[in-house]
């Protein structure tokens, strides 16, 4: 794992590209001991080489008994929730493939920037198990039921252009850009007020699947834990003095 921080940007990148960036038990604990070490105003996780990542590590789960396979899995779950509940917004930056547990990984970040070559697939079925890294849930949220199913039960890969339509990927860019381009996003991200984007993140979670109503009520308890801090007020004095703000997350 590679853990690099600048200009409020952090980016973290899979490393093992020898294998696609498999993700085997080490390094499922380090990704969770570094989304749980990070303060940045946003976050890049990316894959070494050729590949986002391939998914488990499935020559190091062959011969598993099944409390094995478990005490694995429990790994995997708190590695993944570790970057879904991170408080600051997340970008994923995919090339090649994000398949199985590396799709799960990518659709745990907020947004994911898909390189125009890049395979995304759940195959799962195909080996005798389901998703059990969030697939079986984010899919039907992002694509709708009818589209998840039908890559969930065939098992099948879909281009980058497809899973932009189906609304997988936020953006599709040239291959080989997707780092690049998931950076600039993070630093436009954190160039804005740190606690207004969480608070906006957390509005838009927390609402999801939620009858309107509620929804609105929960945005509306976002709102008010911004409208007292220095960060709004800097945000209105540099208004009305014509200039850029200058946010200090407080």
């Amino acid at each position: 794992m590679i853990v690099e921080e600048s200009d409020d940007v952090a980016v973290v990148t899979l490393n093992r590209p020898g294998v696609l960036n498999a993700l085997d038990t080490a390094l499922l604990r380090e990704l969770e001991a570094a989304f749980a070490s990070l303060d940045a105003r946003a976050v890049v996780l990316t894959g070494a080489g050729r590949a986002f990542c391939a998914g488990a590590d499935l020559k190091e789960r062959h011969g598993m008994d099944e409390a094995a396979w478990r005490a694995h899995h429990e790994v995997l779950e708190r590695a993944f929730a570790s970057v879904r509940e991170h408080a600051a917004p997340t970008v994923a930056a995919v090339e090649g493939y994000a398949l199985a547990g590396g799709l799960e990984l990518a659709v745990s970040c907020d947004l994911v920037i898909g390189g125009a070559d890049a395979l995304f697939g759940l195959p799962e079925v195909t080996r005798g198990i389901i998703p059990g890294g969030g697939g079986t849930q984010i899919l039907p949220r992002l694509m709708g039921r009818s589209r998840a199913k039908d890559i969930v039960l065939t098992g099948r890969r879909i281009d980058a252009r497809t899973a932009e339509r189906y609304g997988l990927v936020a953006r599709v860019v040239p291959p080989g850009l997707a780092r690049q381009v998931a950076i600039a996003l993070a630093r436009e991200i954190a160039s804005n007020a740190p606690l207004a984007v969480r608070a906006a993140k957390r509005a838009i979670d927390d609402g999801a699947g939620r009858p309107l109503a509620e929804g609105l009520r929960i945005e509306l308890d976002a709102y008010w834990t911004c409208i007292e801090s220095a960060d709004r007020h800097e945000g209105t004095r540099a208004f009305v003095e014509g200039r850029e703000p200058r946010f200090e997350g407080r």
